[in-house]
């Protein structure tokens, strides 16, 4: 199967709503595997500290809750969407709870792990791995989910991939 333009990649968010990647278009987007119940879930703080420190400089932060990992998300959308609002403030987007891997893989993930770097190619392997896609929808960078969000490799790779 040809590869995928991510912009064309239609999202269901955690609301419902029908969107697509494309909406990023001309932004650098850190997508990220969560789950509530994970001991890298206080993540959530720094990525929420991430988005919206970079928000005026067409970065954005998606969160994609996967139930995949232990049932580490085994809430509802709903529930998802209140508790990251209520523990964590989180004000970035989330899709609806959806397969990083396997079977019913989203087509995001799909793509998303064909980047290969030397120490994490291939599929997702735990929650909160960060995919970074800069602005033309090219994905440059992949972190462990031990690699806090701002952590100075993280932080670095989101600056060098800014629009001016």
């Amino acid at each position: 199967m040809p590869a995928q333009n991510l912009h064309d990649i239609p999202l269901t968010m955690i609301d419902g709503s029908e969107r697509s990647f494309g909406e990023f278009k001309g932004k650098t987007v850190l997508v990220v595997n969560v789950a509530s119940q994970c001991g890298f879930t206080p993540q959530y703080k720094a990525l929420e500290k991430l988005y919206r420190k970079y928000a005026g400089k067409d970065f954005v932060v998606l969160g994609v809750p996967s139930n995949q990992f232990l049932s580490q998300e085994p809430g509802t959308d709903e529930d998802i969407q209140a508790f990251c609002s209520s523990t964590f403030d989180v004000t970035f987007p989330l899709t609806r709870k959806t397969d990083v891997r396997g079977r019913n893989q989203h087509p995001l993930y799909a793509e998303l792990t064909k980047f290969k770097n030397g120490i994490l190619p291939g599929f997702v392997k735990w929650n909160f791995e960060k995919f970074l896609v800069n602005d033309d929808g090219a994905v440059v960078a992949r972190f462990a989910p031990t690699v806090e969000p701002d952590s100075e490799e993280v932080v670095t790779a989101i600056e060098k991939t800014l629009t001016p």
